[in-house]
């Protein structure tokens, strides 16, 4: 039963995604979300000496809070870009789940329930 819960929840996200693809702010948003992973994941690999796969995924790890903590920056520089990256992307990423969460509401809203 959960992983119906998951399947249905997942077509939500899709459908949300590409009917907020319409919208120029969301648009912007996802453009300096992909830019900022993109930066993060060519500094640790740079500078922390990560691979491509381990870069990008403590990117994604820590702009989203999970933050597992298998990965750390070593360096000084890696250390004080992280608390930077941090307080930038976060506020980035949280505005791109408003975005997808306020279309979704103002769809289901509006009374069009055909993809539900």
């Amino acid at each position: 039963m959960s992983m119906i819960s998951f399947l249905i929840t997942l077509k939500h996200l899709i459908t949300s995604f590409f009917h907020s693809m319409k919208d120029k702010e969301f648009q912007g948003l996802l453009v300096l979300t992909l830019t900022t992973l993109l930066s993060g994941t060519i500094f640790y690999a740079t500078v922390e000496g990560f691979r491509w796969v381990d870069a990008i995924y403590f990117s994604v790890t820590t702009l989203t809070t999970v933050g597992y903590g298998d990965l750390a920056p070593k360096t000084d520089l890696g250390k004080i870009f992280t608390i930077l990256y941090l307080f930038t992307g976060l506020g980035i990423i949280l505005g791109l789940i408003r975005k997808l969460t306020v279309t979704r509401t103002t769809k289901r809203g509006s009374g069009d329930r055909s993809e539900e």
